[in-house]
């Protein structure tokens, strides 16, 4: 039934943002932005108008990446700061499921199409794969419940809808860290290496990887210790190590090749490049010469960056295009930027010190064990403080530090929504601890809970979404939830007024 719920309400906001960009990219005149805008090389068809029409503001700012390098591949240097999983699945379904439309769209009509449809099945999935995550870390159906639907209303909104990766990103991050947690070490490997080839940051999730196996070594070694003797325990031990290595190492492999791999093709289009001028559409060449982008050229020298130890493409590109750095962006005139991200940033660290203050001892020993205790970490507490939710803190903290001191800090809302689970849950966890209307006694008042009949095979389920159950009560809401929920609804709103006519956003 939550699920369900899940599902319903996520659905509910997919159709409500497309409908919105639309309305406002109507409404709002575009802003005349620096952004990367590339020649149309083909003549428009007849849909195409009334789809740039309606879908046109998802292809703003970074989207006009992926869909450049969806349509005519990785031509411009600057391009590769951008992974290809996305652009691959959107070609992928602008030539499969929606190549009927050929006759009556380009392929960047087809390819707007496709990240419309795409990124509302992938966000869908994330969802799903959030509350499935978040049952079995938590242990709280409540919980997992209202942070699932929190999720639906996401401040990084505008880029699950747009042509960027946060959704698929989020789908898969999710997906592998569900897959983790129930013990499919394997299959949670390749859903997270998977998602490396969406975005640089799932290396981090490699850290998953070595803690969660981990634990689950520790616990089979304070099996074997109280049941096994002698030789036994010692197999028992060198074994257990053994099988931790090698999973450690095997899925570290996986889970990083999808970033060499990439960064190797890089290298090799640039350092070895075998592509001739000639090759590329005149369009497209003056825009480089215009604008100063670097394309591979087999008759022009090597880029400086090629002559380094380790040559890396990414790091160059976040260099010397992005101005990305550690404390770069520390400048009175970001102080706007700062205050945009605030909010994310508060729920970060709020969650880190709450946990801290609760598990202080249990921080200390990294969670890896408890002290004075014979009782099991892997069958603890439910809630938002219980041990399995230490190492998404960490998790989450590290991402908050490494993008406040090291990004561009506005997107800091987009990077946490989409790579972490602990927003969604420390808000939850505040609306469940302040929210009168959200109490366990008072859940079965029939006036704050929505009610929504579904008729199957005529059998009548009620679906229960407590968020807009506490929309209608929104003045006698406590302070608390007029701000978590204010902050989401007006991000919710505001990220599709603003990004979709080109004007700066998260």
């Amino acid at each position: 039934m939550d699920v369900r719920v899940v599902l319903h309400f996520a659905v509910i906001t997919r159709a409500l943002s497309l409908f919105l960009q639309a309305l406002l990219n109507a409404v709002i005149p575009d802003h005349e932005a620096d952004a990367f805008s590339p020649p149309r090389t083909e003549e428009p068809l007849w849909l195409d108008s009334a789809v740039e029409w309606c879908l046109g503001g998802l292809s703003r700012w970074d989207a006009a990446h992926y869909l450049f390098i969806a349509e005519r591949g990785y031509l411009y240097e600057h391009n590769f700061a951008f992974f290809p999983l996305l652009p691959v699945v959107l070609r992928g379904l602008a030539e499969t499921l929606l190549r009927p439309l050929g006759g009556w769209l380009t392929v960047r009509g087809r390819l707007l199409l496709a990240v419309a449809l795409g990124n509302s099945a992938l966000f869908l999935l994330s969802a799903v794969a959030l509350y499935a995550t978040s049952r079995v870390v938590l242990r709280d159906r409540r919980l997992a419940l209202l942070s699932s639907l929190l999720y639906c209303l996401t401040p990084a909104n505008v880029f699950m809808t747009a042509g960027y990766s946060e959704s698929l990103f989020a789908a898969l991050t999710f997906a592998g860290l569900f897959l983790l947690e129930k013990g499919f070490v394997l299959r949670a490997c390749l859903a997270l290496g998977i998602a490396t080839a969406a975005r640089s940051n799932g290396l981090v999730n490699i850290g998953f990887l070595l803690y969660l196996p981990s634990l689950h070594a520790l616990s089979q070694m304070r099996l074997y210790r109280t049941a096994t003797t002698g030789h036994s325990k010692v197999f028992g031990y060198v074994w257990v190590v053994i099988r931790l290595l090698f999973t450690s190492l095997l899925g570290t492999a996986i889970i990083a090749l999808p970033f060499c791999a990439f960064q190797y093709y890089g290298y090799r289009t640039f350092c070895t490049p075998s592509t001739s001028l000639e090759r590329i559409p005149p369009a497209l060449l003056s825009l480089a010469e215009r604008k100063g982008y670097r394309i591979p050229d087999e008759n022009g020298p090597p880029p400086l960056w090629c002559m380094r130890p380790l040559p890396l493409l990414y790091s160059h590109i976040q260099d010397v295009y992005w101005d990305v750095g550690f404390l770069r962006y520390f400048q009175l005139k970001q102080i706007p930027n700062f205050l945009l991200a605030l909010p994310m940033a508060s729920l970060g660290i709020l969650a880190a010190y709450a946990y801290y203050q609760e598990n202080p001892d249990m921080c200390l020993r990294l969670g890896l064990w408890e002290a004075g205790s014979s009782r099991r970490l892997d069958k603890p507490m439910p809630g938002f403080f219980n041990p399995r939710v230490f190492v998404y803190i960490v998790h989450s903290t590290a991402l908050l530090v490494f993008g406040t001191l090291c990004m561009h800090v506005q997107v800091l809302t987009r990077f946490m929504a989409s790579s972490t689970p602990v927003p969604f849950w420390i808000s939850a966890h505040l609306l469940l601890l302040n929210e009168p209307l959200l109490h366990r006694r008072k859940t079965s008042t029939p006036n704050v809970q929505l009610r929504a009949h579904i008729s199957k095979n005529g059998c009548s389920h009620t679906l229960h979404n407590p968020i807009t159950a506490l929309l209608p009560h929104w003045r006698t809401c406590s302070p608390t939830t007029q701000c978590i929920l204010g902050y989401f609804l007006s991000y919710w709103v505001l990220g599709l007024a603003l990004h979709c006519n080109f004007l700066p956003w998260t």
